[in-house]
């Protein structure tokens, strides 16, 4: 019998604390420019933050301090230990996304299964509902890890500040109303901890691709979502990607699993690659009516305003935004 594992982390984990504080900076522009390009990098730990990136905006002048205050009420950091160096987007770069095109190159991966009602992978599934089971009571650092053989689990649980036999039984209970079989529990394997967060691990914007996406059961084009606007296929064309996987599912009848692929160049407002696979089974997504065109993706999927902040948080997908 297969067994798949995935992992997710709590909002907590210093890698998501810089993917949250990058897309909170981006809705900061996005507030008072809906067409503002962006890609904003966060680094830090150990009390300092590095905030580095390109910006192009039109709006009402955002200060370095505004910037500062964001990622302090995010991070916990002082503002005046938070540096930052913005600078506007390549000349070069803007030309081409100027007429359209994408803002980048990149393979973008969409994927939907019948599998749970997220349409994810059920360990991914398993292990993202654990998380946010646990971290209501324990709301700090903490991942969890489910690998799934039919009805049997093997967890993986560490959480800070959560006594060992107290997570122990949140696993039990929780695993109990999933109706399945706890073969393995590994909980704080080693030991209680009180120290995480940014105390204990510096994070970096981008680092937790494969918990972003479905887990490591579906392939990822390596393209990261934080800080990014929807110019940057990356973004947006993962989520139209996963748009047109649901979508499919859903038509296809006794469809089980659905993969999307879609690939850009940058400048190019046109697709080098838009296919999906059913079940085995390939079709070419070009003239079946989607928007794969940057700038019809982004008008679709209404990227244009704030609130990408959410996102940052539990995964981008099976979350019911607008890319389903």
């Amino acid at each position: 019998m297969i067994q798949r594992t995935a992992e997710v982390v709590s909002p907590k984990h210093p890698d998501k604390l810089c993917d949250i504080i990058s897309d909170a900076i981006l809705d900061l522009f996005l507030e008072n420019d809906p067409y503002v390009r962006c890609a904003v990098e966060t680094c830090g730990g150990h009390g300092k933050l590095f905030i580095t990136g390109e910006v192009t905006y039109y709006g009402n002048t955002i200060t370095n301090g505004e910037i500062q205050q964001v990622a302090s009420k995010i991070s916990g950091i002082p503002a005046d230990q938070i540096t930052i160096h913005i600078v506007e987007q390549s000349p070069e770069i803007k030309k081409g996304v100027d007429t359209g095109g994408a803002g980048d190159q990149g393979i973008m991966i969409g994927y939907a299964c019948n599998e749970n009602e997220e349409k994810v992978p059920q360990e991914y599934y398993l292990a993202r509902k654990l998380n946010k089971y646990i971290y209501k009571e324990f709301p700090y650092d903490g991942k969890t890890q489910v690998t799934v053989t039919g009805k049997k689990v093997r967890v993986v649980a560490s959480f800070q500040n959560a006594p060992t036999s107290y997570l122990e039984n949140l696993c039990k209970n929780f695993f109990k109303d999933e109706k399945y079989v706890i073969e393995e529990l590994h909980c704080n394997p080693a030991g209680d901890w009180a120290q995480g967060g940014f105390d204990a691990d510096a994070g970096v914007t981008g680092r937790k691709l494969t918990v972003d996406n479905y887990g490591p059961r579906v392939p990822i084009g390596g393209g990261a979502f934080s800080g990014k606007d929807a110019t940057k296929v990356d973004r947006s064309a993962a989520y139209m990607a996963r748009f047109i996987a649901v979508d499919l599912l859903e038509k296809t009848e006794k469809a089980k699993e659905v993969f999307v692929q879609l690939s850009y160049a940058i400048g190019h407002n046109e697709p080098i690659q838009a296919t999906a696979t059913i079940d085995g089974k390939n079709i070419e997504l070009s003239g079946k009516g989607y928007a794969l065109q940057p700038q019809q993706i982004i008008k679709f999927l209404d990227l244009n305003k704030p609130g990408f902040a959410s996102t940052a948080t539990w995964g981008h997908m099976g979350r019911n935004f607008n890319w389903k």
